[in-house]
């Protein structure tokens, strides 16, 4: 299999949009939001902001579902938001997750999907979630999805702001914003078992490690229906308040007052 590209190059991204095309991981993960998002009745039209929207295929995937809404997209990489203005043709701007230019109570609900862990370690997390407290509307909703720790325990990467979270941990965080926590859970719990030998032998440091998703699978269609599948079940029974003993995922679905 191919090497995976450094984080945050233009070929990363490349790699990004090739996965949230055609990998059943990104599909099943789509299956759980949508679990989570039914479950809160959301009205007919209202406004989206996609935090780290990448090259807009979440964005996408939401007004298929909803297409009265309307969305927007930040993010601070140009190679993604030039591939979300011509592939998807997105409404997107750059802006970093830590400064939103977004006015206050503004948006009904926010989605932001692997961001957390890339936030500047001294705080930016906090600091992002305060700023998505701050755009949403009384009553809007937050979707995040982000790492979470697992084993074996990974310590946070100075060089790229990553981080891993415990599930306390992030619930701390989430209501210290002001937000209240409807759906906490981890995903990724059977199929993450997988990755252990590849997470051991980055531990070791071979450097060989990028996750989950580094390479591209080819899978036979079934198996990779059938792994779509087991994502979206686990998905249920955390959209049903079930939370996971283990997983190398955390999705949370707040609210704010």
């Amino acid at each position: 299999m191919p090497d995976a590209p450094r984080i945050f190059t233009s070929e990363y991204y490349e790699r990004l949009r090739d996965l949230e095309e055609r990998f059943w991981w990104n599909a099943g993960m789509r299956d759980v939001a949508a679990l989570l998002l039914r479950q809160r009745s959301l009205p007919a039209a209202g406004l989206l902001l996609d935090i780290g929207c990448g090259s807009g295929q979440t964005m996408t995937w939401f007004r298929s579902l909803y297409p009265g809404w309307r969305t927007i997209g930040l993010d601070v990489a140009l190679d993604a938001l030039r591939s979300a203005r011509t592939q998807h043709a997105a409404q997107v701007t750059l802006a970093s997750a830590l400064d939103l230019p977004v006015s206050t109570r503004s948006v009904d609900l926010v989605v932001t999907l692997d961001v957390l862990q890339h936030l500047p370690l001294d705080g930016g997390d906090r600091r992002s979630l305060r700023e998505m407290s701050r755009v949403l509307k009384p009553g809007g909703h937050l979707l995040v999805r982000t790492n979470a720790q697992s084993f074996p325990i990974v310590g946070d990467d100075p060089q790229f702001n990553f981080h891993k979270y415990g599930q306390r941990e992030l619930r701390a965080k989430l209501e210290a914003a002001g937000f209240a926590v409807l759906r906490l859970g981890r995903l990724n719990a059977l199929l993450g078992l997988a990755e252990i030998p590849n997470a051991l032998r980055a531990d070791r440091g071979s450097g060989s490690y990028h996750g989950l998703q580094a390479t591209l699978r080819r899978d036979p269609p079934w198996w990779s229906a059938l792994k779509r599948l087991w994502l979206r079940l686990e998905g249920g029974a955390v959209a049903r308040g079930y939370s996971w003993p283990l997983g190398r995922t955390m999705i949370a679905l707040c609210q704010r007052p």
